[in-house]
C-alpha cells in the first residue's frame, strides 16, 4: 500500500477538508508523492494574514519610509517642471499606505499644483482600504484619485485600445513578482513616460535572503502561475538588455523570524507560510525539507542573530528608471 501524506484532518478547518482529501487521493495514485504542499495563493485569507504578519515583523515599510524621506525628493525634483498638472500612475497600489507617502512628497515639492493619481490594483478589498485611507488623510484637496480594478496586464491591454496618455511619475512597488512578461511590461510603461518623468520600482534586493532562499529551494516549493521569483539582480539585467537607463539604491531591511523556531507558534507558522509561499508549510512540508530550510535560515547568508532574535535579510532595492 502506498505511503499516504501524514495529515491531521481534525486539525484542518472545514473549508480545507476538500483540499486535504484531494491530497490524500493524489498520494494514493502517486506513491512517490512526498507531500501535499500547495501554494499560499490558493488560500486568499491565509495569504492576507501571513502578509500582515510579515509587515508586523519586518522593517519593510520603515525602509520604504526612509527612502521616501531621504531620496525621493531629489528623484522627483524635475518631474513637474512647467506643468499645471502632475500625472502619477500607481501599478499595484495595494491599500495605498506607500502611495500616500509618495503623494505627500510630490505635494511638498510642488505646492498647490493639481495632481492626478490613478491606481491600478486587482484586489477590490485593497481598493476599499485605499479609499478609506484617503478619506482619513488631510491635505488631499488638490489630488484627483481614480481606481481601476485590474491587473497590470489588463491595464496594458485596455490602454493599447485607447490613446495612451503620458505620465510624470509611475511607481511599481513590490508587484513585478506577479507579472508574466517583465521585459514587455517594463518596455510598455517606459514608453508612457513624459519629459523628465521617472519610474520607481521597489522589490527585494539580489543581496537579500530571498534571493538565496528562492535559488536553493524554489524548485522544491509549490509554484503558482501568478507569482515568480525575481530580485533586483534579475531586473537590472533586464533593463540593461533593453538599453533603459536607471539608478539602483539598496537599503537594509530585516524580518524577525524568531517565532519560526518555536514549535506550535501561530505567528511563526504564518511567517513560514510567507517565507515559502506555501499554505500550512509546517503541516504539509516533508520533514527533511523543513529541517534543511530551518537550518539555512539561521546561517549568516540568510539571517543575522542579534539580542536573541533571528533577523532574516529582507534588503530592498529601489530602482529609478529614467525617461
Amino acid at each position: 500500500m502506498p505511503e499516504l501524506c501524514t495529515l491531521q484532518l481534525a486539525a484542518f478547518p472545514i473549508k480545507d477538508l476538500w483540499n486535504a482529501l484531494i491530497c490524500l487521493f493524489a498520494a494514493i495514485q502517486e506513491p512517490n508523492m512526498a507531500s501535499c504542499m500547495r501554494s499560499l495563493f490558493s488560500d486568499h485569507s491565509r495569504y492576507v494574514e501571513s502578509f500582515r504578519r510579515f509587515l508586523n515583523n519586518s522593517t519593510e515599510h520603515q525602509c520604504m519610509q526612509e527612502f521616501m524621506d531621504k531620496k525621493l525628493p531629489g528623484i522627483i525634483a524635475r518631474i513637474g517642471e512647467t506643468k499645471s498638472e502632475i500625472k502619477i500612475l500607481s501599478i499595484g497600489g495595494g491599500a495605498g499606505e506607500i502611495d500616500l507617502q509618495i503623494l505627500s512628497k510630490v505635494q511638498a515639492q510642488y505646492p498647490g499644483i493639481c495632481i492626478s493619481n490613478e491606481v491600478v490594483e486587482p484586489s477590490a478589498e485593497q481598493i476599499v482600504k485605499y479609499k478609506e485611507r484617503v478619506a482619513k488623510t488631510s491635505n488631499m484637496e488638490n489630488v484627483k484619485f481614480a481606481w481601476h480594478k485590474e491587473t497590470s496586464s489588463e491595464y496594458q491591454e485596455r490602454i493599447l485600445q485607447e490613446e495612451p496618455q503620458k505620465w510624470d511619475f509611475i511607481h511599481m512597488i513590490q508587484m513585478l513578482y506577479y507579472v508574466e512578461d517583465i521585459p514587455a511590461t517594463l518596455r510598455f510603461f517606459h514608453g508612457l513616460l513624459a519629459a523628465n518623468a521617472k519610474i520607481l520600482i521597489i522589490l527585494v534586493s539580489g543581496t537579500s535572503g530571498w534571493d538565496k532562499l528562492w535559488k536553493k529551494y524554489g524548485s522544491r516549493l509549490p509554484r503558482d502561475d501568478l507569482c515568480q521569483y525575481v530580485t533586483s539582480s534579475d531586473l537590472t539585467q533586464i533593463l540593461d538588455d533593453l538599453g533603459i537607463k536607471y539608478e539602483c539604491y539598496d537599503l537594509l531591511s530585516t524580518m524577525d523570524i524568531t517565532d519560526c523556531f518555536i514549535d506550535g507558534n501561530e505567528n511563526g507558522d504564518l511567517l513560514w507560510d510567507f517565507l515559502t509561499e506555501t499554505c500550512n508549510f509546517n503541516k504539509t512540508a516533508p520533514p527533511d525539507l523543513r529541517a534543511e530550510i530551518m537550518k539555512d535560515l539561521q546561517e549568516p547568508e540568510f539571517s543575522v542573530k542579534k539580542e536573541g532574535k533571528v533577523l532574516f535579510n529582507n534588503n530592498l532595492s529601489f530602482i529609478v528608471v529614467e525617461a
